[in-house]
């Protein structure tokens, strides 16, 4: 088999409820218009298979390894994914979204060693922050810190929930966090793809890669998960109420109304419903996951 062209890959992280996945869906909507072939790999945090019904991915190019973090016990898995995927599917980029407890700085260690390094010409981390949250906290957790830590480069989502004061501080905070890492300030996600791929005329963060690093020892906040079922045709407030009591760190999935299937979308005390883009399959209407710290 021909050794496939190199291609540019960008990790996607962030914490739980940042944006990541309607950033990649912007993204897919874009390679879709453009004719580039874009395969996705999503971690999703949790087994219902939600953010894959959020996005018109395809059969082809968009796996998902769920259950777990990709810089630990589905490490593996990773690599051996991308691998084949590369192989055999041969797409122009390559989107990794990270469940929202993963440390991309150590995920991004497999891709400095063979065959991923054969078969990435050049990655990028890019970590998306919710503004509203961001400015609501005045210190920030372990998970986010050491993700943030990774950045190549950040995304200051839900720019549209702050005012330019507050946006302003926000960037200046990232700036500091990130000593100094580009802040692209998006709403819903949406950004050019051509500012998350960005050239890299001097090599700087091929030549960064390292084939001899480990992934140290590490540890995650804990996390635990929960279904919440509304069969048959449900009050959106009624809804909104049930989520709101379980104070979850995040909240997602699908119900019936008598406005049709909707999609409800929970982080920290914001929650919303609202209209899906795609058509949801039956088997997950009427499940919503909450996550919680533990």
């Amino acid at each position: 088999m021909t050794q496939p062209t190199p291609i540019p890959a960008l990790i996607v992280s962030g914490f739980l409820g940042a944006g990541k996945t309607t950033l990649v869906q912007h993204l897919l909507e874009q390679a879709q218009a453009e004719g580039v072939r874009l395969a996705i790999v999503s971690n999703e945090f949790g087994d219902t298979g939600i953010d894959r019904a959020l996005m018109d991915a395809g059969e082809e190019g968009f796996v998902e390894l769920d259950g777990g973090c990709v810089c630990c016990r589905l490490s593996d898995a990773l690599s051996e994914t991308l691998e084949a995927l590369l192989t055999q599917v041969k797409p122009d980029r390559l989107v990794l979204e990270t469940s929202g407890v993963a440390l991309p700085g150590e995920i991004v260690i497999q891709f400095w060693r063979p065959p991923l390094s054969e078969l990435i010409s050049d990655e990028v981390v890019a970590v998306v922050v919710d503004a509203e949250r961001l400015a609501e906290t005045e210190e920030l957790d372990e998970t986010s810190l050491t993700q943030l830590e990774a950045a190549d480069l950040v995304v200051l989502n839900k720019r549209d929930l702050v005012d330019e004061s507050t946006a302003s501080d926000c960037a200046a905070r990232l700036d500091e966090l990130t000593a100094g890492q580009p802040v692209l300030e998006a709403t819903y996600g949406r950004l050019e793809a051509s500012a998350l791929f960005p050239p890299d005329p001097e090599e700087l963060r091929k030549r960064r890669r390292d084939a001899s690093a480990t992934i140290g020892a590490h540890s995650h906040e804990h996390f635990n998960t929960e279904e919440l079922s509304f069969p048959g045709v449900v009050d959106p407030d009624a809804v909104l109420a049930k989520v709101a009591e379980q104070q979850a760190v995040r909240a997602k999935g699908f119900v019936r109304t008598a406005a049709g299937v909707q999609v409800v979308q929970g982080v920290g005390r914001r929650i919303e419903i609202t209209t899906p883009k795609t058509p949801i399959p039956e088997d997950l209407v009427g499940r919503v996951v909450i996550i919680r710290r533990e």
